[in-house]
């Protein structure tokens, strides 16, 4: 079973990539109309649904586009949602989040109450890859709601798309703000971004820090985005729930603010010993009220490196002169640690 499987699905990506197999599946599907059977050809819809299924789950987002396109029966199943929550997931899954399909569901909503002309912002943004799916005589102004309704306006298919083109700008967090600028090294910022397909980048908007305007950086790698891993706004104090659990060599992300008219960026540091601690088995640091938080890539004896705050009764902590540090949250899987240190400077800061 498991030969035959493999012969099926390396016969069908031949077909897929010599171009043959779309004129096989549009043909059977006439013939499905027609009610015109021959048993000397064995059409994809023919196949055992397991097989077909199996099929569409390995296929990627373009073919599955191109696949929609073959007939309605076809449509039907490569739109659904079990077949893009993969492909969703596989590329969008780590730098997306609750927050940005939530807005993203705002956007149709709002692109539903334009009526039948399209929105500024969503113009254009059905006729590609639905020029892959539809026939080309579709594609003009006039026919854009037929468009919509060939992949689904709310689907998984069409939520993929948006961000695949570039067409919706999400809420993301961006380490390493503005090229690794010194200012933000081993820092995580809120931004909004959008995905250039052209460059396999992202294009990041920073909201303006106090007097200064928005910032622009172009060319943002996927390793330094990531969706926001809690819900606490820019501007708002994060509820820490990890203080009684810290020790010292913990590693953790603080919020820090340069002054109140700024938002939070997400800090990256590690829980210290106090000074009178003899740092072995008789460490008592986990008891005290105050927790030490250093942040080794400063030099010793910079005033960045390291910052108390109350275990007991913590709220926003800080001053003009150094800044204000906010909440705490514990990072408590190798993987959000290897990203930090991955993100390391090559020399230390003053």
């Amino acid at each position: 079973m498991t030969i035959l499987w493999n012969w099926l699905f390396v016969e069908f990506l031949l077909e897929l990539v010599q171009g043959r197999v779309l004129v096989m599946f549009s043909r059977r599907c006439v013939k499905k109309v027609e009610n015109v059977e021959d048993s000397r050809q064995l059409g994809f819809l023919d196949l055992p649904e397991l097989v077909m299924e199996g099929i569409l789950t390995r296929l990627p987002a373009v073919a599955l586009c191109q696949m929609a396109g073959v007939c309605r029966e076809l449509r039907k199943k490569c739109r659904s949602n079990h077949l893009w929550e993969a492909l969703v997931y596989e590329k969008w899954g780590k730098v997306t989040g609750r927050l940005a399909f939530a807005e993203w569901q705002l956007g149709l909503a709002a692109r539903e109450e334009c009526g039948s002309e399209p929105c500024s912002r969503s113009s254009g943004i059905w006729l590609w890859p639905l020029s892959c799916i539809l026939p080309v005589s579709w594609m003009n102004p006039q026919a854009q709601r037929r468009s919509k309704a060939a992949v689904g306006e709310n689907s998984l298919m069409a939520w993929y798309w948006d961000l695949e083109t570039g067409r919706f700008r999400f809420p993301a967090q961006v380490y390493n703000r503005e090229n690794g600028h010194v200012g933000f090294m081993l820092s995580c910022y809120d931004a909004e971004v959008s995905y250039n397909s052209a460059t396999d980048a992202f294009l990041a908007s920073y909201p303006p820090h106090g007097p200064r305007t928005s910032v622009y950086e172009e060319d943002v790698p996927w390793e330094r985005v990531r969706a926001p891993p809690v819900d606490t706004a820019a501007h708002e104090l994060h509820a820490s729930d990890c203080l009684h659990d810290l020790r010292p060599g913990d590693h953790i992300e603080v919020q820090w603010r340069r002054n109140r008219d700024f938002p939070y960026g997400w800090w990256y540091g590690i829980v210290g010993h106090t000074d009178l601690c003899p740092r072995n088995h008789q460490c008592q640091c986990h008891l005290h009220e105050i927790v030490w938080l250093e942040f080794n890539q400063y030099t010793l004896g910079s005033r960045w490196r390291k910052a108390p705050i109350n275990r007991a009764n913590h709220c926003e902590e800080g001053n003009e002169g150094e800044g204000f540090y906010g909440g705490v949250r514990k990072l408590r899987t190798k993987e959000e640690i290897s990203i930090w240190t991955k993100l390391w400077p090559s020399e230390k800061l003053e």
